[in-house]
């Protein structure tokens, strides 16, 4: 089987390609390497600045489109696949559609789905990245990506792919929630692929418990970090002695794991029911998750025996509550460490993940 994954997020599609190949299959990885993050790829299709770098992304994506034919498997990380204008990937996914065999579509992130579904005061979301209850939430970013999505050329880009493709493959719960009730018979959750560590280390903990919070200084309110990094720099301040508190802010890929390493608990997600690629990869490193940890997650994917994640509902009181007690039970963390190690055993190791993209793949 041939395949190419088009587009990143959050490493989603370097490491799928990684499980893929372990199991030998042909995989092509074309993207921008998620922006400054810079994921792995094959094809390299990152943006230059500046309305020329538009003109010479899109250039360079019509001289590979002789590469993106005669695949088996074309996936898509999102409906906006590419850093172009959504009125430019309506002709390039017809094209990859007519001249490969099936076409599936990412469910990982932002698209029109999410916004509307989450924007509506009958979300079946409690909270999310657009609502809290029946609230709508107002802050900058969320009406950004209201505006960007609703009754545009990106509104209609996803709802074409969306009726159009083969399958859609949700990562988290939030996004099933979304498009299930819409695409029964297409959509399948799939958990998110992770590489656990060659080398195991022992759960413990030392004299100071080591928090980590990762920072997107252009996305710190609308994701919650805002929230999260005071309610650590207030538990920080309030037990010097036995609290380390470690920022990393916009930084790439290969220095954030560097920045991770060693740490006790990461803070990521204060709007998430579940946690998203950088909070399981710190998992399979050992690292008790403080963020999204809804009942809803471990119910679809099945488990019924581990809880590692401190679930914090998106308020700082909460945040703060459940830091406290982490700092004050810190005899609890071994433990929760390796519950957090079983878990990505369990339900997201790459290999097994790319087994279930292939087994979705091959029913369609």
């Amino acid at each position: 089987m041939k395949i190419l994954l088009l587009g990143e997020y959050s490493n989603v599609h370097a490491t799928l390609a990684e499980g893929l190949r372990m199991s030998g299959y042909d995989v092509t990885v074309a993207s921008n390497g998620d922006f400054w993050k810079n994921y792995p790829r094959d094809i390299d299709l990152a943006r230059k600045t500046g309305k020329l770098g538009g003109i010479c992304l899109l250039l360079k994506v019509y001289r590979c489109l002789a590469k993106f034919r005669g695949y088996d498997v074309v996936q898509l990380i999102n409906p906006m696949f590419l850093e172009l204008k959504a009125e430019r990937l309506f002709s390039i996914y017809k094209y990859l559609r007519k001249h490969n065999r099936r076409v599936f579509l990412g469910a990982y992130g932002m698209d029109y789905y999410w916004v509307s579904c989450c924007s509506c005061v009958d979300s079946p979301l409690r909270y999310s990245d657009f609502n809290i209850g029946r609230e709508i939430r107002e802050n900058k970013d969320a009406q950004k990506e209201r505006q960007d999505w609703l009754g545009t050329a990106k509104e209609r880009l996803n709802k074409m792919i969306a009726n159009d493709c083969d399958g859609i493959v949700a990562g988290l719960y939030e996004y099933y929630a979304c498009y299930a009730p819409l695409f029964p018979k297409k959509t399948r959750f799939i958990p998110f692929p992770i590489t656990l560590p060659d080398v195991k280390k022992k759960a413990e903990i030392g004299d100071k418990v080591v928090m980590f919070i990762g920072i997107n200084k252009d996305r710190s309110e609308y994701k919650g970090t805002d929230i999260m990094l005071k309610a650590a720099q207030h538990i920080a301040e309030k037990y010097p002695h036995v609290v380390e508190l470690r920022v990393a802010e916009s930084v790439p890929f290969a220095q954030y794991q560097e920045m991770l390493n060693g740490s006790d608990v990461i803070l990521d997600q204060l709007y998430s029911y579940t946690p998203a690629m950088n909070a399981l990869m710190a998992m399979s490193k050992g690292i008790v998750v403080v963020g999204g940890g809804e009942e809803e997650n471990y119910e679809i994917l099945g488990e019924k025996e581990l809880r590692p994640i401190i679930n914090v509902l998106p308020t700082y009181e909460s945040v703060v509550e459940h830091l406290e007690w982490l700092v004050t039970h810190k005899e609890q963390i071994p433990r929760l460490k390796e519950e957090s190690v079983e878990y990505i055993k369990r339900h997201h190791e790459y290999i097994a993940v790319a087994q279930r993209y292939i087994d979705f793949w091959n029913c369609k």
